[in-house]
């Protein structure tokens, strides 16, 4: 039990750890455009990424798939930049008409590349582990959790600005998907093999 309770708060540092913000970026663009009223759709996304981030730890740590790190630094700012021009782009379309198909393979295929992304620290931790299962399970609850938590914060956001600020929402979502945008091309260009 020890084991898990170990795992679960790796996960959730691993999420909450401001000084590799990629993984907040990422889940802020993502809930941008939504707001309480459809905060189960949010936390779906949310959850199809765990899944699909722990998924590719799950190849990485029984080594049936290994994934160039330099590739994976590239593709992580990739994606932030992807969710916030994506979010520009269905900016004037209402939450109830966003591709519900198209987000959730763009959330799976950007959570298998964050997964990627922390594959190689999480493998030195598991060197030592017989029961892998125990460790991932524990490290994917800590992650769910992280990521509830910011998707709500997002959320409440979104309350205050829309609702008690009276802030119009395409202009929140522009000004919140701009601002990830101007974060996110320097951690692209320091990631990029010059």
């Amino acid at each position: 039990m020890q084991e898990f309770i170990f795992y679960i708060k790796l996960g959730l540092n691993h999420v909450l750890d401001f000084a590799a913000y990629d993984h907040v970026l990422f889940l802020i663009a993502l809930a941008l455009p939504f707001t309480f009223k459809s905060w189960k759709k949010v936390v779906l996304f949310a959850s199809v990424f765990t899944i699909a981030h722990c998924f590719s730890l799950f190849l990485s740590v029984y080594k049936i798939l290994m994934v160039e790190a330099l590739l994976i630094e590239i593709l992580i700012p990739v994606t932030i930049l992807c969710t916030a021009i994506f979010n520009l782009i269905y900016i004037k379309s209402s939450e109830e008409n966003r591709g519900l198909g198209l987000a959730v393979f763009a959330t799976t295929f950007f959570g298998l590349i964050h997964g990627f992304g922390f594959s190689n620290y999480f493998n030195m931790l598991m060197a030592e582990e017989e029961e892998k299962w125990v460790s991932l399970l524990g490290f994917a609850s800590g992650i769910e959790i992280a990521q509830v938590l910011i998707v709500f914060v997002v959320l409440g956001f979104s309350y205050l600005f829309l609702s008690l600020l009276k802030m119009k929402s395409q202009l929140f979502v522009t000004i919140g998907s701009i601002l990830i945008i101007l974060i996110t091309i320097p951690m692209l260009i320091a990631a990029f093999p010059w």
